[in-house]
């Protein structure tokens, strides 16, 4: 029964794994120049660059450390992340996409370190070389919490060495990010918020059943001290209730501040096909966050309810982590179908990662090629040239991931924390 149960949750994660390939594939043969490659031509539809956007963004902090954080401290540290998260994502969209799409259209700008440069006349490229410096930074160790992520799925439930389960999601996410840039890493985002969507609700749905429903949730959560409150957490150790002051709320809140300075989210207003439909994409990625999140915090709730009810083992440190891992175990449990649709989810975590990984890599990649090499050292190449640097430069960034992230504890809520700091 085992060996069949991982045979269907393994044939569900490589379909998936191989529409991936098959899509960097096919965009392979659409690079024909640095800005097709960075910038997908700036053609890209109004839900491809909102769901691009958003699934870029979210990580495998959507699907692990957000349901692990509200599963060991309950609603208060999760829910005000959520919420600041959200205002900035609508803020971003509202006040930084239209102005971004035109302006760097109007000056050919097809970074955002040659945003900055040609923008405040940068004419020593000073601005463009610190600003690619930050982001090769702090996106390579969000690169390596995405990696952890994928090693912390395959060894909690097959037992595959951490290490090698990194080295193995690295390949694949370079594979298709090196053959289809741009364009590809943009639409497999898409496949992937799909992804991720379904597993959420899969999830949540699945578990409040086995908590005993909904009221057995909530009672269940009540009991814990400052469990449920906004203005305080329930501490594992003492287990009693802990203050959240006006200050901590804030700063918690604040990490909604860091949309205006991501590179990765901020390219795909750039690459849209007309500024007019930012404010239907603006739209479509406002209202997703705000269900995709609910839902993370919500999962992280009715872990514990299960818990309770004796269908999940309890949970402590980072392996918190893991709870819709654990729970996609159980789903997989009953029949061939149950195995298909838990790898389905598991699928939706890789997902999660994925879609953030390849986008700061070839942000990341961008920054090098265009920004150091061509724009600041004002070395003459060819596209050919071009290209082949940014390759190479993913290709490092992943092997730098790796070793930032070989520590089988690390926390991808901490990681995430001070790669978004950057």
């Amino acid at each position: 029964m085992f060996m069949t149960t991982n045979f269907f949750i393994m044939l569900a994660i490589v379909v998936y794994l191989a529409i991936m390939l098959v899509i960097g594939f096919v965009y392979s043969k659409r690079n024909n120049s640095t800005e097709d490659f960075y910038l997908g031509g700036r053609k890209m539809g109004p839900l491809v660059t909102a769901m691009s956007a958003e699934a870029s963004d979210m990580s495998s902090w959507l699907l692990m450390g957000l349901p692990g954080v509200a599963y060991l401290s309950g609603i208060c540290d999760a829910a005000w992340t959520a919420i600041g998260l959200a205002v900035g994502t609508w803020l971003n969209w509202f006040f930084v996409s239209r102005k971004l799409r035109r302006y760097s259209n109007n000056i050919g700008a097809i970074t955002v370190p040659d945003f900055f440069a040609k923008r405040f006349h940068d004419k020593n490229n000073v601005i463009t070389a610190l600003s690619a410096l930050v982001i090769i930074i702090f996106f390579i160790p969000y690169t390596a919490s995405g990696f952890a992520a994928c090693g912390k799925l395959f060894n909690s439930l097959f037992g595959i060495n951490y290490q090698v389960a990194m080295m193995i999601a690295a390949l694949l996410i370079v594979g298709y990010t090196i053959t289809g840039g741009f364009n590809a890493v943009c639409v497999t985002d898409l496949v992937q918020s799909i992804v991720m969507t379904g597993a959420l609700a899969i999830v949540l749905i699945y578990g409040i059943s086995r908590a005993g429903g909904w009221t057995a949730v909530m009672d269940n959560a009540a009991a814990l001290p400052g469990y449920l409150s906004l203005t305080s957490t329930f501490d594992v150790a003492s287990g009693s209730e802990v203050k959240y002051n006006f200050l901590t709320i804030i700063s918690t809140a604040a990490w909604g501040l860091g949309y205006f300075g991501m590179p990765h989210i901020l390219v795909r207003f750039m690459a849209i096909e007309d500024e007019k439909k930012l404010v239907l994409s603006r739209r479509i990625a406002s209202v997703w966050v705000v269900i995709a999140m609910t839902a993370g915090v919500l999962i992280g709730i009715v872990g514990l309810g299960m818990t309770k009810a004796g269908a999940l083992d309890i949970l402590t440190g980072s392996n918190s982590e893991t709870i819709i891992v654990r729970i996609a175990g159980i789903i997989s449990q009953h029949n061939a179908l149950t195995a298909l649709i838990a790898g389905i989810i598991l699928a939706g975590i890789l997902a999660a990662t994925m879609s953030t990984a390849d986008s700061q890599m070839l942000a990341a990649a961008s920054g090098v090629s265009q920004n150091i090499v061509h724009d600041f050292l004002k070395i003459k190449i060819s596209e050919k040239t071009n290209l082949l640097i940014a390759r190479l430069t993913i290709v490092g960034i992943a092997i730098v991931s790796i070793f930032l992230a070989r520590n089988p504890d690390s926390s991808v809520f901490k990681i995430v924390s001070f790669a978004w700091a950057g």
